[in-house]
């Protein structure tokens, strides 16, 4: 199964002038701790062109003892680079190149670019969590499949 197929779909964009208050508003109206920093295409779909985490706005701005932070835009404290995965890769590249990278979040994109959804370490562990339940499964239906055929009780 592709990445694109259950990636979060509903992600919260903010654009690069925005100020660092307004994107803070947006983290807590929708209750996310990050924010993809997006530009529209020509065709009006959102382009991801950075990242803004809750830990940005503490670490790059609470943390320097900005003077002024309500002048502060989302551009001043958000990376140049963001780093993307097409949605058609696999939960397993997604995880090698959180680990690679050291991220915890990717937006998610088309093969135009164009922001789909994104995936998170947190996405990550509940997948997989539930993958390996199914696994732990396995032995008790084996069991009661054996019992079934030899005409035991279950």
């Amino acid at each position: 199964m592709s990445i694109g197929e259950y990636c979060n779909r509903n992600v919260v964009t903010v654009s690069r002038d925005a100020s660092l208050y307004e994107a803070a508003k947006l983290m807590r109206r929708y209750h996310v701790g990050d924010l993809v920093v997006a530009d529209d295409s020509p065709q009006g779909r959102k382009i991801p062109s950075g990242l803004l985490t809750d830990r940005d706005i503490v670490v790059e701005a609470l943390g320097q003892e900005v003077p002024d932070i309500s002048r502060l835009q989302v551009k001043d404290i958000v990376s140049r680079e963001v780093l993307t995965i097409a949605s058609n890769h696999s939960l397993h590249e997604a995880i090698k190149m959180m680990r690679s990278h050291g991220v915890r979040r990717l937006p998610v994109v088309d093969s135009q670019g164009c922001l789909l959804g994104i995936i998170t370490a947190d996405d990550a562990y509940a997948r997989l969590a539930g993958e390996f339940g199914e696994l732990a499964q396995l032995g008790v239906r084996q069991r009661q499949i054996e019992a079934r055929e030899h005409g035991l009780e279950v």
